[in-house]
């Protein structure tokens, strides 16, 4: 795709009961957006002011091209308006997360007994010689203790780097490694669809070749009890301290609060960096004004905390709002796909936000489905990972939401933080359009030298001002940090392509990098590529998404193959499982296609886009820096 293409983009508008616009806790989009653009610091200052910190500010935003300081030499800790702000404010004894797990097993914490368990596990840390500005991996199935883990982390000062549990042992030591974790906390094992997948082993794997780790901590959920063997294992009950209180870390603004890796272009995952104060409060903002949230609300994020959509809208954005979240260990399709509408039903879900990946296979399991529960308690409908496009907006709209729950359809990355690009609820909805810039962001679509291309035509997709919640830096590689903000002018560089209509709405129509975007979860071909050449059969590797309707994108692989071998189906079936064992089974190719060369230009960087091409039957474009 370039950006001097014109687009189709007409389409239909849902206008959703007026009532939404009037009783929404943003009220009128409008005037709040212009609000904002008046004054913006004023604006983010007024919602920072709902919070408690331990300082105030003496400036809201320093901004120096392309580095920011939010709030700045403010004080706070993070956990007290998550925790203790909720205890001291009449709702000790609300329910904070109600989990199910994978065979319906249930178990509700309050507020009260969240923050005891954290300050529990925060002790826990410190008699480990855990210490501020440490870093804590956490490697866990989606249970409570994942979230309780995070938060003791924060109590204390500590840095987590929370790793999604379905990634595989390199993809897990080369996070570990580069954020040098002094402690990683796993489990024993999750349970999908019914079966035990182990994942201690994969830890046990994954710390060999990572000296900075001094303890692995164990939870221990199967009987008959794991075994544990090494003197660095540690079961996590035993960390858990009986004492109640834990007194938070006094954190400056521009603190670490956690790395995050999210798939690169070329080489291994970025280390993204998010700050206490300017995080805290671009995760309130959103989460009370994109989802309306209100305080008898049931919200339920299907993401993992193992991605930014868990970390923002699972952990902390609900818990500073005071709300209470859901979260299970199932899948959607297990016993039956009738297991999330029972849960909806069950629990009087009211919020809820999820991935087109998801609506996209319920669509294809059909109608009875959904029927078969009241979903009635549904208030708000989300969207997140990937564009929605229009035939699963409808069929969530209709089928799912009785034609009566705004869709908020959601653009935002790893990188930012929060929510940047949506249509707020009381909006009319353009399916195919994520929506327009939050009040507080300036979005365009721009050229490559960053002028504004007209309506209709597709463009870059930039941010042009900074917001509290950006991230700070790349971990260990502060100059890829500053090549998102100097690639295109002085702007926020998203890497991905759009296109804006005469309203102002914006369609994101993909990306412009090498990063393929499979169910919602952000995938580097370099990773993929680098695991395929890890296999001895393989010389070298170039991977692709291609469209699929499902999954949005599937990964396709072209593979060279060393002397002495020679392309069969079970060569094919090896290295896709030698991708699932590296990477996890999120980054396996569905396709591998044995070639003679790869298209490279003069200094050797492999042409994806040629290849992409190629296989959808496109014009490669320019291919007059091609070797051959």
């Amino acid at each position: 795709m370039s950006e001097e293409h014109d687009i189709k983009i007409e389409g239909k508008i849902i206008y959703p009961d007026p009532s939404f616009k009037e009783n929404t806790r943003m009220g009128d989009y409008e005037a709040a957006y212009n609000e904002f653009q008046r004054n913006p610091e004023a604006s983010w200052e007024k919602i920072a002011n709902e919070l408690e910190w331990i300082q105030r500010w003496d400036k809201v935003c320093e901004w120096q091209h392309p580095y920011a300081r939010w709030f700045v030499n403010a004080k706070l800790n993070i956990t007290q308006n998550c925790l203790d702000r909720h205890i001291h404010n009449g709702k000790k004894n609300k329910v904070a997360i109600i989990w199910v797990g994978d065979g319906g097993e249930e178990r509700v914490l309050t507020y009260r007994q969240l923050y005891r368990e954290v300050m529990r596990f925060a002790n826990g840390l410190k008699s480990l010689g855990v210490k501020k500005g440490d870093t804590v991996c956490i490697y866990m199935p989606l249970v409570p203790e994942q979230i309780i883990v995070a938060l003791a982390c924060a109590r204390i000062g500590v840095i987590h780097s929370i790793v999604f549990a379905g990634f595989g042992t390199q993809a897990l030591n080369s996070r570990i490694r580069d954020c040098n974790a002094k402690i990683v906390v796993t489990a024993d094992a999750t349970i999908r669809r019914g079966k035990r997948v182990e994942l201690k082993a994969i830890v046990d794997e994954a710390v060999v070749n990572a000296p900075s780790v001094e303890k692995i901590v164990v939870l221990r959920r199967m009987k008959p009890l794991m075994e544990l063997y090494s003197e660095i294992e540690i079961d996590y009950n035993e960390v858990l301290k009986d004492v109640p209180e834990c007194e938070a870390e006094i954190m400056e603004a521009e603190d670490p609060l956690f790395i995050l890796y999210t798939s690169g272009t070329t080489g291994p995952a970025k280390g993204i960096v998010h700050a206490c104060g300017g995080y805290m409060v671009g995760a309130y903002y959103t989460t009370l004004n994109v989802f309306d949230l209100r305080d008898n609300d049931v919200f339920w994020c299907t993401a993992d905390p193992g991605w930014i959509t868990g970390h923002t809208y699972i952990i902390y954005g609900p818990l500073l709002a005071g709300g209470t979240i859901l979260i299970t260990e199932s899948t959607p399709d297990y016993p039956d796909p009738g297991v999330w509408w029972n849960i909806i039903d069950d629990f009087d879900v009211t919020i809820f936000y999820t991935a087109p990946t998801a609506i996209r296979m319920f669509m294809r399991m059909g109608e009875e489905w959904p029927k078969r529960y009241d979903l009635s308690s549904l208030r708000i409908l989300g969207s997140v990972g990937e564009p929605l496009n229009p035939e699963a907006f409808e069929w969530y709209y209709r089928v799912i939401g009785k034609e009566r729950c705004p869709i908020v359809d959601t653009w935002w990355q790893t990188e930012t933080g929060m929510h940047m690009i949506t249509t707020l609820a009381g909006q009319p909805m353009k399916p195919g359009f994520v929506g327009k810039p939050l009040p507080g962001v300036v979005a365009d679509v721009v050229d490559k030298n960053g002028e504004s291309v007209p309506s209709g035509k597709g463009g870059f997709l930039v941010i042009k001002e900074p917001w509290p919640s950006m991230m700070r830096t790349v971990h260990n590689n502060d100059e890829r940090y500053r090549q998102y903000w100097n690639t295109i002018g002085k702007y926020y560089t998203a890497g991905d392509l759009a296109v804006k209509d005469d309203d102002g709405y914006i369609m994101i129509l993909g990306r412009s990098d090498d990063v393929i975007i499979v169910a919602g979860h952000n995938i580097g071909s370099a990773e993929v590529e680098s695991a395929l050449v890890s296999n001895g059969a393989v010389a070298e590797a170039a991977v692709i998404g291609k469209p699929d309707l499902l999954k949005g994108e599937i990964i396709k692989a072209f593979v060279i193959l060393r002397e002495g071998y020679s392309p069969c189906d079970k060569l094919k079936s090896e290295l896709i499982y030698h991708v699932r064992m590296s990477l996890g089974p999120i980054a396996m190719p569905s396709e591998i296609e044995f070639v003679d060369s790869l298209p490279k230009t003069r200094s050797g960087k492999i042409m994806r886009r040629v290849l992409r091409a190629k296989e959808l039957g496109m014009d490669p474009g320019d291919v007059s820096t091609l070797e051959d």
